[in-house]
């Protein structure tokens, strides 16, 4: 239980980060953060400790009582957003090319849409930033294995790394919990935000 994971937010109730129970609550001691409830009420150590615990709650047991474990704490002095790199993902690609065939420049939904590598993997193409973007259906098939050039085709714009930082990175591994899901932007996290395999 105390391993498990509790949702840190920045004053600005921005999500940066995933602690464990045990960090939680020795932050929650030191006075530098508060626990969030699921109204979104705020409470210092003392006042979380002092909640009933109800029966569907978990809990930490102690010689005398339980205590509520709290999934979500606000940092009191921090505003700052982590520095993160852009994660090499389907949903981080789709983003940057802003759901649109580099090649004949209409949007799609995401459904329509395929990633392709400009400079085909059998011709030493890498899946790189620099070397995959968004294709509909129609002009991945013209263009095949070739490059632009060989297909007669030109991209809209040369893929390149994105210059944005992600707000929140959810950490490989970890259970979510319902009382995260109103600070997160929870986009397809499974397939969409899944990180792509590079050469």
């Amino acid at each position: 239980m105390l391993d498990g994971g509790v949702l840190v937010l920045n004053r600005g109730y921005q999500p940066v980060h995933v602690t464990s129970v045990r960090r939680a609550f020795t932050l929650l001691y030191q006075g530098v953060a508060r626990a969030v409830d699921r109204e979104w009420r705020t409470f210092d150590f003392d006042g979380w400790v002092e909640l009933a615990v109800a029966v569907h709650d978990e809990r930490v047991r102690t010689v005398h009582r339980s205590i509520r474990v709290p999934r979500v704490i606000l940092l009191l002095a921090y505003e700052h957003l982590p520095r993160a790199r852009v994660r090499f993902s389907r949903l981080n690609i789709y983003a940057r090319d802003k759901n649109t065939c580099q090649y004949c420049a209409r949007v799609f939904p995401r459904s329509d849409l395929n990633l392709d590598h400009v400079v085909p993997r059998s011709q030493g193409g890498k899946t790189t930033w620099e070397n995959v973007v968004c294709s509909c259906i129609r002009c991945n098939l013209k263009k095949g294995g070739n490059t632009p050039d060989q297909a007669g085709i030109k991209l809209v714009r040369a893929p390149s790394r994105p210059r944005w930082t992600p707000l929140f990175r959810a950490p490989a591994g970890r259970r979510f919990h319902s009382e995260w899901l109103p600070f997160l932007p929870l986009a397809d996290l499974a397939y969409w935000n899944t990180e792509l395999e590079t050469e």
